[in-house]
């Protein structure tokens, strides 16, 4: 699957970033592209200074509101990211038809955080944008979550996450829900913590993108899953995550069997569902696969190793799991010593994060205007008791 990556705001970009360097590893190990384009998009010329990967021009790292923020961005405000992604947004629009690769895109990602700013504001008006200008081509979001510190320091935050969700999942294909918190490594310092954070967001779309996309003979799947069957696997809220498990070889003699034993076999499938665990651990977003009406997996391991008792092992696997979803499945033989599983839940009807931040936004919004009415009636008192004092004008 080829995508059409766009960063808005400052997290947004960084990702990005990130699917420019899957590409690049994509194009040297398996010669293959799966990144069409990627822009950064934001109001703040110094994040935009600070990417590595993503062309330095200026078509593909995007200034907006120039005349209003003068290069140094919005704040926490959505409204404003918003207010200039309907005035700038034509730059959008306008660079994305100078991709060479723009006709053999098969989808949009658009990247934000939700955490306020240029990215929550933004990315409801520019898949708006896109889904009016190219028809037919699915527009996906991938939205970020706040850190728990993010949200109780101040609970604009959760109002402005809560805001961006409700405006991209009315306009989006498809929203891929990626949990913040879940990545973070106590250990770590911040620079390091947010450049793993970044890796792991993405690193689960690599095989998933390379799968349809080879070129070499030994490399395409029995079942192949290729962009229409990804497409027809992501529809609302979305959790995606990828697992591995590496694989044991043991030493034989030149004069010994090849074959492997039942042992050998039965260790192969155990390493298999080793795999998916991981990747069901390391979902994206905290959901029940039960909640969810579509469902798919692709299993990645030297083509020796993969066997149809590890396909019907870890698809009765996934069907007690989400048993309401429909499930899509493939394979894609690699070389390499390990299997690796992607899985993905999509079409989820109950999200317990995203309730929780429209729970906890619908009280602060309660409470603004409550402050607001106090605010206003103690006003109106100062001036009543000011009409009362002489003027010295």
């Amino acid at each position: 699957m080829k995508l059409m990556v766009i960063g808005l705001g400052q997290c947004g970009s960084r990702v990005a970033d990130e699917f420019v360097r899957l590409n690049r590893k994509a194009e040297h190990e398996r010669r293959t592209t799966i990144v069409t384009g990627a822009f950064a998009v934001n109001t703040d010329q110094a994040d935009l200074t600070g990417l590595n990967y993503i062309s330095s021009d200026y078509l593909h790292r995007i200034l907006i509101g120039g005349r209003k923020t003068w290069g140094h961005g919005v704040g926490k405000v959505n409204e404003m990211g918003a207010e200039l992604a309907r005035e700038d947004g034509d730059k959008v629009i306008d660079a994305i038809k100078t991709a060479p690769l723009f006709y053999q895109t098969h989808a949009f990602l658009l990247i934000a955080g939700a955490a306020g700013g240029t990215g929550s504001g933004a990315i409801s008006v520019i898949s708006q944008m896109i889904k009016e200008r190219y028809i037919g081509k699915p527009v996906y979001a991938l939205v970020v979550l706040p850190f728990e510190h993010e949200e109780a320091a101040e609970l604009r935050s959760v109002y402005n996450t809560a805001v961006c969700l409700k405006s991209i999942h009315s306009v989006a294909d498809g929203v891929f829900l990626s949990d913040n918190q879940r990545y973070v490594r106590k250990d770590a310092s911040m620079s390091a913590n947010l450049l793993s954070i970044n890796m792991q967001i993405a690193a689960p779309w690599y095989d998933l993108m390379c799968a349809g996309e080879v070129n070499r003979y030994q490399h395409v799947g029995a079942k192949t899953l290729d962009a229409g069957d990804i497409i027809q696997s992501i529809d609302g809220w979305t959790a995606i995550g990828t697992g591995t498990a590496p694989i044991a070889r043991g030493f034989r003699f030149p004069w010994e069997s090849s074959r492997a034993t039942f042992r050998e076999k039965n260790t192969e499938t155990l390493r298999a569902m080793q795999a998916m665990d991981a990747a069901l651990s390391d979902l994206s977003i905290a959901c029940s696969p039960d909640d969810a009406g579509r469902a798919m997996f692709l299993v990645a391991a030297p083509a020796k190793d993969m066997s149809m008792d590890i396909a019907k092992g870890l698809g009765d696997y996934l069907r007690e799991l989400a048993g309401n979803a429909v499930i899509r499945s493939g394979d894609y033989p690699r070389d390499k010593v390990a299997v690796d599983v992607t899985i993905l839940f999509s079409q989820l009807a109950f999200v317990q994060k995203i309730r929780d931040y429209y729970d906890r936004a619908s009280a602060f919004a309660h409470m603004q205007k409550d402050r607001i009415k106090e605010t206003s009636g103690r006003l109106r008192d100062m001036e009543e008791a000011a009409k009362e004092l002489p003027s010295l004008i």
